[in-house]
């Protein structure tokens, strides 16, 4: 083996020697050429490079007709050359003329060569050209020489990337790594942004691409693997990963790939071939992303981001780095570009940079998309293949309405969406000229509206908004952002800030909602769950600690000193649950009027109505508390057994169909008879239609991010809500064929110049 890969090491030692020294391009290119058909004794070697119109244009040849440069094209998919880069996977042919996909270009003269070995040239599973050898006998080229070719075409693909290529081109012409693509994925957050691409989980980016000692490199691929192994195992055995579930699947196949001898090989033979370790994991990476994007196998092609984030912590063992911090180098305008993340990570970010986000995976009522639309980040989800056509800093722009994400834009299309960001600043006027009005209906009748919140940056936009208060206020954010549970004090602090903020507006405090998918690390009492959702959170964490119930409630009677005090209590399936926080809530205000505390001059208690259960203890529960608040994003995945982290099934149902529209006027109409107030604080009161549909069922009081106001109090000014509760009266009364209530309400708002 040693024998055999000589002659690639001698090979990248004299292209590495060719890159630093000072040439024009295309002689860099002539030599390379050169030097690698004089390497592999090859009579010709020959680059095809990707353009942006999809076709394979010579750059370089050694052995064809050298009038033939830039001269010879050949379509994507078009010839031999073309079926490689259509496929990303090389042919080794022994007689190429009697392939069915031969297409003879005359200008060439290559119709005296039988033996062909054409290789992609890839850069993070994308192709950019094809690197061809060919020979006049019938041959079949050995494995090793396809695999020094492939090592060369990595070299090549690093050059192509950096844009030294570029000055070759002819005017209007454009290499296919920079050309302009459009993706569709699914508007989550309404809004335009306009900035440079963030990668989430950038790529590392090798730029030592040759090893000066191969055995030194094999010692270094090696003790990064045992180390990558040693981690995996040490996750696998942590208490927080259950013996099942899909968690621990994902962990398994980490260990399974980490120990794969195939892989390893594959490492180790790029490294025999001259790379470094680094440049080893980069290139096998990309080979294999490459063939498995063409995989017809759904599960195998996801499979691929596993793959990826594996070498990315290869990678990292091998460069010495920790996470890279998330803001650095952060543009002003940045663009975050991902395959999933967590709430938590998205506030790690500075906001004040950020214009949009992308998401390959996620849901509308996925935690991140909450925490996006509560911080007014345009979102687009379901953006497939975003991560591996991004490169941090390339130019974007991303369409929260129509759910559209243009990589590096074409000139017409960013003037396009520069004119639509003016025409939406002008609509934002509108809105924060309505932002004094009265908050009602166009025939009287006032509706209250309000906004979510969850953290002190969120304050200022109770004023801006024009929000008549905060009817929900998450505390588990000031949990999640935090390294260790925050101390009563830090609480305490909190809670004073936002009361002072809203300036006598209602507050309504949500207690602490952790568990289920809001996962903190330094929570060690929690269990990994096969289903999170319906299991140890909420309430029924809280009164299992009842510690944690206490301090908070501490925190929070201490801050509403004076003033007016709102809890709720979240996940709440039985009224006796509601019964017991009341008794731990009574003991702390007997324990504070002891030491003589300055006390809330009232304090109200409520329950979220998430879980269907309570549907059935309407009556006992308006008896038993001073509120309610509708939890539509929890009560309708309850319903409908449908996982709202499930991307698959997210769309599937409506919640504007008129099942759970009837269970909504159900509780609205329980709350008017027993003259208990009742608030919906999902993401259902954000969007005008859905807005108007609560109107039309009955609910007065509705809370939203603050973003969302505007729009919905346009709606509600220009709305006739007498007329529209006659119309979903009927639509939901209505027991033949199915009744798409989106499209009545649509009707109902063209008939009255209603905007949504």
């Amino acid at each position: 083996m040693r024998e055999t890969a000589a002659g690639p090491r001698v090979l990248l030692r004299r292209l590495r020697e060719m890159m630093a020294e000072a040439m024009e391009p295309q002689e860099r290119l002539d030599r390379i050429v050169r030097e690698i058909a004089q390497n592999m004794v090859a009579e010709v070697c020959s680059l095809y490079i990707l353009r942006a119109d999809s076709i394979l244009e010579l750059y370089a040849t050694e052995g064809l007709n050298p009038n033939a440069v830039h001269l010879a094209q050949l379509r994507l998919g078009q010839g031999l050359v073309g079926s490689i880069a259509a496929s990303a996977r090389p042919l080794n042919l022994s007689d190429a003329q009697k392939h069915p996909a031969f297409a003879y270009l005359p200008e060439t003269g290559e119709e005296a060569y039988h033996s062909f070995l054409g290789v992609p040239v890839l850069r993070a599973g994308r192709t950019l050209g094809v690197l061809v050898v060919q020979n006049r006998t019938q041959r079949h080229y050995r494995e090793d020489e396809e695999e020094a070719l492939e090592t060369v075409a990595m070299v090549i693909a690093e050059m192509i990337a950096t844009g030294d290529l570029a000055r070759l081109t002819r005017p209007g012409i454009e290499l296919d790594l920079s050309r302009s693509v459009s993706l569709k994925g699914l508007p989550f957050n309404d809004g335009v942004g306009l900035g440079h691409v963030v990668l989430h989980e950038p790529r590392i980016v090798v730029t030592n691409l040759f090893n000066e000692d191969s055995d030194r490199e094999m010692e270094r691929l090696e003790a990064a693997l045992s180390s990558l192994r040693l981690s995996i195992d040490d996750m696998l055995s942590r208490r927080d990963v259950a013996f099942e579930g899909e968690h621990r699947a994902v962990l398994e196949a980490y260990r399974m790939f980490a120990n794969d001898r195939g892989w390893v090989r594959r490492l180790e033979e790029a490294v025999r071939n001259g790379l470094t370790a680094e440049a080893a994991v980069e290139k096998v990476q990309s080979d294999m992303r490459a063939r498995m994007l063409h995989m017809t196998d759904p599960y195998l092609r996801e499979r691929m981001s596993d793959f990826d984030d594996l070498a990315n912590r290869l990678l990292r063992q091998l460069m010495g780095r920790g996470p890279d911090a998330l803001a650095e180098a952060m543009p002003k305008d940045a663009i975050l570009v991902a395959r999933s993340m967590g709430a938590a990570e998205l506030l790690d970010y500075p906001r004040e940079r950020l214009r949009g986000l992308v998401l390959e995976d996620g849901a509308p009522t996925s935690h991140i998309v909450i925490v996006a639309r509560a911080i007014g980040v345009p979102t687009v989800g379901q953006v497939k293949g975003a991560v591996s056509m991004s490169e941090n800093g390339d130019a974007v722009i991303v369409d929260g309405e129509d759910g559209q994400v243009h990589l590096r834009p074409q000139a017409d299309i960013e003037t396009a969406y520069a004119e639509k960001v003016r025409f939406r600043a002008r609509r934002q006027k509108l809105y924060r000229e309505l932002r004094d009005k009265p908050s009602q209906t166009k025939d009287g009748v006032p509706v209250e509206l309000l906004m979510n919140a969850g953290l002190a940056v969120d304050l200022p936009q109770l004023a801006q908004s024009g929000a008549a208060g905060i009817g929900l206020f998450r505390t588990e954010l000031q949990f999640m952002v935090a390294s260790t549970f925050p101390r009563v004090e830090a609480q305490e602090g909190l809670y004073r800030e936002v009361l002072d903020a809203a300036a006598g507006k209602p507050v309504t405090f949500r207690t602490i909602d952790i568990g289920g998918d809001k996962v903190l690390p330094y929570f060690k009492g929690a269990q990994h769950e096969e289903n999170p959702a319906l299991g140890w959170r909420a309430i029924r964490l809280t009164l299992d600690r009842p510690a944690l119930l206490r301090t908070q409630i501490r925190a929070l009677l201490k801050a509403a000193g004076g003033r007016e005090l709102k809890v709720m209590l979240p996940m709440v399936t039985e009224v006796d649950e509601i019964r017991q926080a009341r008794a731990i809530i009574d003991r702390e205000v007997r324990h504070l009027s002891r030491f003589a505390h300055h006390l809330p001059t009232s304090l109200k208690l409520g329950a979220m109505i998430e879980v269907p259960a309570l549907v059935w203890q309407l009556e006992e529960l308006m008896q038993a508390v001073d509120f309610v608040s509708v939890g539509s994003n929890d009560l309708f995945q309850f319903v409908t057994a449908t996982d709202r982290g499930n991307t698959r099934i997210a769309e599937r149902f409506d919640p504007l169909g008129v099942p759970f529209l009837r269970l909504l006027r159900q509780i609205a109409q329980a709350g008017q008879a027993a003259h208990t107030p009742v608030t919906l604080c999902g993401e259902l009161a954000g969007r005008p239609i859905s807005a108007m549909a609560l109107l039309g069922i009955g609910y007065r009081s509705i809370s939203m991010a603050p973003a969302s106001i505007g729009p919905v109090k346009a709606m509600l000014c220009e709305l006739p809500l007498e007329a529209l509760m006659e119309r979903m009266e009927d639509a939901l009364a209505n027991h033949g064929a199915k009744t798409d209530i989106r499209a009545e309400l649509t009707a109902f708002a063209r008939e009255h110049d209603i905007p949504l």
